[in-house]
């Protein structure tokens, strides 16, 4: 989750709101690509989550990567509770599981170099000190109580909250990964045809990327459980936003429903302030009950948009959450498949063809059915399997339209990122399904399996 924004002058109206997401509209030459992906980092003696401090630790990580690599850390009461270097950070979920924000990018060759090197030097640190890193998307066989908590104060606060409002909250937040991208759009225009393929297609990378299939250390009936973590976490603040396919919708709508999403906190002088469900309409009125008398800066709104947890999020770029975290092919195939979607005017139009006679209840479906079944799924007489072939021809025609070499123009394109991808589609098997097949098959129902084959 994100750090504390910061760099934002008061708020004296509404207006100025829809500006700042506004301000976040780029020439294509400007577009970057910024990769996000978590993973769990577990004792190789125990197999059991690190805590915050000691000999093996996330602290032990952190302090690794500043010392050796050059990471600055970034404090919070006195303690690591990330790090930054050229355009990146490092930060922490609360259950411990290890963050690489990435830096805008180019091609998605930078962003899977960046992703490389992060990978090899937490694993240079980690081997050390006896710790291990894992991408699934949930954590396999940990109960909720053998996870730490890291010490972040809003997220002592979203734990007190989380159970007021729905049932999954906790779980999402200690045990699940997810990776990510956060794209760039030219325009109001352009920002609203991409958010409404991202939430319709989202289910596709849900499908795609499904890669938790267990809980509590055995199957969960589901192929993302991450996935149907999200339904029940929070209506006021998750979900498939069927208003950003209605007409007129654009900055100033997405304020609207911004505003209408209760808080979590305010930031101020290195603490996070409760303000638990109340308004932001409220705080730009200056009748906070947390800061009584006291109105937002543009800081406070930018933080405010990191507590909104729907399926595509709008801040100054778009963000595709729909996948779970994984192994390391399908972290640099997520940012290849909506690049290859999004970022080419013809795939994107291509990519709005074939979703945008959906209604509401069909991209619902969708979004259930992907969590449960993943590649299996079978929604209105049409099977995932297919959907998802239509859309990675999609994103490869997107990719090669970019013709964005690499390797010094030994590669043409970005299209071999997709062939984990592509590799699914010809098997029909998700991370998920190689992961249930194992355990059905030759770990013979031991989970503990699972550390020792498929960590980075």
């Amino acid at each position: 989750m994100s750090i504390p924004q910061s760099g934002g002058g008061p708020v004296e109206n509404v207006a100025q709101l829809a500006e700042y997401l506004e301000a976040g509209c780029k020439p294509k030459s400007d577009w970057r690509i910024g990769t996000e992906h978590e993973k769990f980092g577990y004792d190789k003696a125990t197999l059991k989550p690190i805590p915050y401090a000691g000999e093996r630790s996330v602290l032990a990580v952190l302090e690794g990567l500043r010392d050796r690599h050059g990471w600055a850390p970034i404090h919070e009461g006195g303690n690591i509770i990330g790090l930054e270097k050229d355009g990146a950070n490092v930060s922490l979920e609360p259950g411990g599981q290890l963050e690489l924000s990435g830096a805008p990018l180019e091609t998605i060759h930078q962003t899977c170099d960046e992703v490389n090197e992060h990978l090899r030097e937490v694993k240079g640190v980690a081997d050390e000190i006896g710790v291990g890193f894992i991408g699934l998307g949930a954590a396999p066989i940990w109960r909720h109580e053998d996870m730490p908590v890291m010490p972040k104060g809003r997220y002592r606060l979203m734990t007190d909250y989380m159970d007021k409002v729905g049932t999954m909250g906790k779980t999402m937040m200690y045990r699940t990964c997810t990776v990510q991208v956060n794209l760039d759009f030219a325009s109001e225009a352009d920002m609203v045809q991409k958010l409404r393929v991202a939430l319709a297609l989202q289910p596709v990378a849900t499908a795609l990327f499904a890669n938790s299939p267990f809980l509590d250390g055995k199957p969960n009936g589901h192929k993302s459980w991450r996935a149907r973590v999200w339904r029940d976490l929070d209506p006021a603040r998750t979900g498939m936003l069927p208003f950003a396919f209605e007409d007129g919708f654009g900055f100033e709508r997405w304020v609207d429903y911004a505003l209408d999403v209760p808080m979590y906190f305010v930031y101020r002088d290195g603490k996070y302030i409760d303000a638990l469900g109340q308004s932001f309409r409220d705080f730009m009125a200056g009748r906070l009950p947390a800061l009584p008398g006291e109105t937002p800066t543009l800081s406070d709104w930018a933080d405010h948009l990191t507590t909104i947890f729907p399926e595509a999020r709008v801040k100054k770029f778009i963000e595709m959450r729909g996948a779970d975290g994984g192994p390391w092919r399908r972290l640099c195939a997520l940012p290849a498949f909506w690049v290859g979607l999004t970022y080419d005017q013809g795939a994107l139009d291509a990519a709005w063809d074939l979703v945008k006679d959906w209604d509401a209840e069909t991209r619902d479906a969708w979004r259930v059915a992907a969590s449960v079944e993943g590649l299996q799924a079978m929604v209105g007489g049409r099977s995932m399997l297919s959907l998802a072939a239509e859309v990675l021809l999609i994103a490869q025609a997107g990719l090669k339209a970019r013709a964005r070499p690499g390797l010094g123009g030994m590669v043409q394109d970005e299209r071999h990122f997709l062939h984990a991808l592509e590799d699914s589609i010809e098997s029909g098997k998700a991370p998920a399904d190689e992961l249930l097949d194992h355990y059905h098959g030759d770990w013979n129902g031991d989970l503990s399996r699972v550390y020792e084959e498929f960590s980075y």
